[in-house]
This record gives structure tokens, C-alpha cells and sequence, in this order.
């Protein structure tokens, strides 16, 4: 009996393929999933799948056999893999032409600069003395491979240099020098764009990272000036459009203290500055990419309330916390509107875990909320306020 809706493969085992399975399940959209490893965060959930390597495009073929798309929990297929599945006639979303200035920051750099759109100053360089010309402090990123705070240097002085030339011809990639921003917060522009060009731009957030990693999401962003938010969705759809993404788009930013936004990263899949949508907004981003992909009419992007509060559940250092489940008595009686996600991964110190999602029309009750219960389930109440 042939499929009612198009099959969908979906690239890596993470926990952003795992959320897409959920409005997958709910639109009656198949999935097939290549897994990295058996029982990661995905394969819990979506029962056609093959353990694999994306490196290899014998799998990425045999995992793609049948299916009238493929999209991606990350962004790390070869750029030449996804060429030759675009050759083999699969509809591949977002393209190796949009995805590759994901992949590679001087890439991105360079089309971004081309497009008028405003960055941090930047330059790749080749040498210690191309970084003392270009002069310090200043950040040094590899172009390729980095992520959560991976891959990147703030460095004041040419010995400061060393491990990040070191990181970067011990894995074959450029450095990408930058400016040292002096700015207030870092914003997120969420936006999602289906082939036929139709977008839709979610409310800009205000993400805090620590050591690398988001640490918590407020939807909207507080206190932000309106035209600098209509600025910040105007450069998202614009790099959506100028690139031709297919799916969810985030762009990460930097707001200036002088009131202005730069562009710091781009993601071309659903991100953890969205994960919000899935209880703050009529449509989640996870929706929206299944839909933007397969060129659905898209859903509203609208917020259902007038905040909410994602704050990531990390792994901790305390050896007693063993399960997860054990914080959902304690943080669900406390707070019967709280929503937990959970990615069915082992607990490791630093480790995304899961997120919870507080909402509510008073801010400080949502991240009071949304704090406590992540706290809670880390076992670390001591730094709930934070």
C-alpha cells in the first residue's frame, strides 16, 4: 500500500530530530532516520532507521532510497555528499549552495559582507602575525567543525594564539579572525522559508550562554527596541532569501551597546533560541521546518502568550541525581503549566539533557519557573537564581 504523505529522512540522531518526530507524528508524516549510534536521542522515537555514518554517501543513499526529501539535526554532511544526492534527483533541504555558509564561517563571512549586511570585523588569517596585524583582543574561530563554544579563542596576545592554530592544523581548517564586540545580550531572529519563497519571521529573543552553551531563551526579547527588532527580523529573512535556505533559519546576533545588531552565527536547522515555540507560539519551529521543507503552507510563527521562558537542563556534577524522571513529582506538582522535554540521553557534567518552557503575562514568575524547575532536575537548586 503506497504512502498517503511523502517520506522524509532526516540527517543525525540528535535531539532536534527527535522534536521533529513529534509534529511529524501529529501531520501523518513518515520519517527515516540515520542514526550515528544505537538508541541516541532519536532512534528512541522514530522506528524506521539506519545506523550510519553521514560521512559516507553509500548510507546517505541507502537511508535517502525512497524518500522525496532529506533534511538535517545538524550540519556537518559533506558539502559534496549533498551535491551528488541533489544529482541523484532528492530534494535536499536546506541545498549545499544555502547550507555551506553554516558550515563555514569565512564562507559566511564573505557572502554577508557581499549582501551589505552588518558583522563583525573579520579576516582570515594564516600566521601569528596575521592575528597581530589584524590586532588584539580578538576572537579566533575555526571556519569549520565549531559548536556550543568548541572551536573558538579569545586571545590577547600572540601566545594566546597557539592552541587555536594548533586545534586548527591538527583538523585541516582555516582561523577566522574577529573583532572583540563590546556588546549588551545576545539576540536570536528565528526565521522559517518554504521553497516557493513564502517566510515567516518569529518574535526575536534574548539568549544567555554560559561556557559556550545557551543557557536560557526569553521570547520576546526584553526592553528591545521595536525598529531594532524589525532590523533584526530584516536581516533574517533577508540572508534566507539572499542564500535561498529552505527550512528554519536562526540568526545569532550581537546587540551593540550602542544600539545597533551584528551578525555573530548562522544555524540552517531548528535551534535552541527556538525551542520556546514549541509552547510559546501557534506554531512550533520544529513544525515549521517539516512544513518549509516539504513547501507547506507554513504556520503562524505568532506568540500564545506574552512571555515564555526555555531554559536547557544540563548535566551536573552531583553523582546522586541519577534519572531525570525522578525531578518531575517535585516540578510538575509546583507548577501544573510547566512543560518539560526531556532527550532521553545519559547525564554527563554540561550535557543538554533537556529544556523546560514557563509562560505566562509577568517575566520574572516565568523565569522564577522556568529556573527553579531546570535547577530542580539538575540538582543544583543552589544556583536556580542565577
Amino acid at each position: 500500500m503506497p504512502e498517503a504523505a511523502p517520506r522524509l529522512a532526516v540527517i543525525g540522531g540528535g535531539q532536534l530530530a527527535r522534536m521533529m518526530a513529534e509534529p511529524a507524528a501529529a501531520m501523518g508524516l513518515p520519517l527515516r532516520l540515520l542514526a550515528e549510534a544505537e538508541g541516541v536521542s532519536a532512534a528512541q522515537v522514530v522506528p524506521d532507521q539506519l545506523v550510519g555514518d553521514y560521512r559516507d554517501l553509500d548510507t546517505l543513499r541507502k537511508v535517502t532510497d525512497g524518500c522525496a526529501v532529506v533534511t538535517f539535526d545538524h550540519e556537518h554532511v559533506p558539502t559534496d555528499h549533498l551535491h551528488a544526492l541533489e544529482d541523484d534527483g532528492l530534494a535536499v533541504h536546506p541545498g549545499p549552495h544555502a547550507l555551506v555558509h553554516a558550515q563555514d564561517k569565512a564562507v559566511m563571512r564573505e557572502r554577508l559582507g557581499a549582501l551589505g549586511l552588518p558583522c563583525p570585523r573579520n579576516a582570515v588569517v594564516t600566521s601569528v602575525a596575521e592575528v597581530e596585524e589584524f590586532g588584539f583582543p580578538c576572537v579566533l574561530k575555526t571556519t569549520r567543525g565549531g559548536y556550543d563554544g568548541k572551536g573558538v579563542w579569545f586571545v590577547g596576545s600572540a601566545e594566546e594564539c597557539e592552541p587555536a592554530f594548533a586545534a586548527a592544523a591538527a583538523s585541516g581548517v582555516r582561523l577566522l579572525a574577529e573583532e572583540l564586540v563590546d556588546f549588551r545580550r545576545e539576540l536570536s531572529a528565528l526565521v522559517a522559508r518554504s521553497p516557493s519563497g513564502q517566510a515567516a519571521a518569529y518574535p526575536v529573543v534574548a539568549s544567555t550562554q554560559k561556557d559556550g552553551i545557551c543557557h536560557e531563551v526569553v521570547a520576546p526579547a526584553p526592553d528591545l527596541d521595536e525598529a531594532l527588532a524589525l532590523e533584526a527580523q530584516r536581516i533574517a529573512l533577508t540572508v534566507a532569501k539572499e542564500l535561498d535556505v529552505t527550512g528554519v533559519l536562526a540568526v545569532e546576533l550581537m546587540e551593540t551597546k550602542d544600539g545597533r545588531v551584528l551578525v555573530n552565527e548562522l544555524a540552517m536547522r531548528p535551534h535552541n533560541t527556538g525551542h520556546w515555540t514549541q509552547d510559546g507560539a501557534v506554531t512550533s519551529q520544529f513544525e515549521n521546518h517539516l512544513r518549509a521543507v516539504l513547501d507547506l503552507p507554513l504556520g503562524s510563527p505568532a506568540p500564545r502568550e506574552r512571555w515564555t521562558v526555555m531554559v536547557n537542563i544540563l548535566g551536573g556534577d552531583d553523582p546522586t541525581v541519577g534519572h531525570l524522571y525522578d525531578g518531575y513529582p517535585h516540578a510538575l506538582a509546583r507548577d501544573p503549566r510547566l512543560r518539560v522535554h526531556l532527550y532521553g540521553k545519559d547525564l554527563r557534567p554540561g550535557r543538554k539533557v533537556g529544556h523546560v518552557n514557563a509562560y505566562g503575562d509577568d517575566l520574572d514568575d516565568c523565569l522564577e519557573r522556568a529556573r527553579h524547575a531546570a535547577a530542580w532536575f539538575r540538582g543544583d537548586l543552589g544556583n536556580e537564581s542565577e
